[in-house]
């Protein structure tokens, strides 16, 4: 179950951040788009909706939530370079994916806002020096984060999803 839940692993922050390792994280940034659209591919409506495990969500409230959750980043990234350890707001990423939007809409939606979200946050990142990426915010229940550990994260958390919807599609034989 843990490699369901959990396909490469939990996120752990490297905090021997090198410019290689940085890279590294832009590249899963900038490459989410295309990969997402290609593990979705030929997927129907009813193979959308199936949970990607047992009392998890589907892959339609997946896809949703990378849009939401990257938004969310996203933004945390703008505040971080533009103000002071300012803080942010936490959400219910659980609620957020149960909201009609989350469960029905039409991936292609998502699909649209993440490829020009990350083509923005992507340039965003190229743009940015070591002392921009050791910024931080204020988290509410993590305390001060900063842009190199978001990065870190963010980068995991699109793999992550990537190998949730990937790895059903093996265990369900679609190809």
């Amino acid at each position: 179950m843990e490699s369901i839940t959990h396909p490469i692993g939990k996120f752990l922050f490297d905090k021997d951040v090198t410019p290689g390792k940085r890279a590294a994280c832009v590249g899963d940034i900038t490459e989410l788009p295309a990969r997402l659209r290609a593990v979705v591919d030929g997927l129907s409506s009813s193979q959308l909706d199936t949970p990607y495990r047992e009392g998890g969500w589907t892959v339609r409230q997946v896809i949703h939530h990378l849009a939401d959750s990257h938004m969310n980043a996203f933004i945390r990234f703008k505040l971080a370079l533009t103000e002071d350890t300012p803080p942010i707001k936490a959400y219910n990423q659980n609620t957020w994916a149960d909201t009609a939007d989350g469960r029905r809409a039409d991936v292609g939606l998502s699909l649209s806002l993440i490829e020009g979200l990350h083509g923005r946050w992507a340039s965003l990142l190229a743009s940015m020096g070591p002392a921009d990426f050791g910024r931080s915010f204020t988290h509410p229940e993590r305390g001060l984060v900063s842009l190199d550990n978001t990065l870190q994260m963010y980068a995991w958390h699109s793999r992550h999803h990537v190998a949730h919807i990937s790895g059903l599609r093996e265990r369900m034989g679609w190809r």
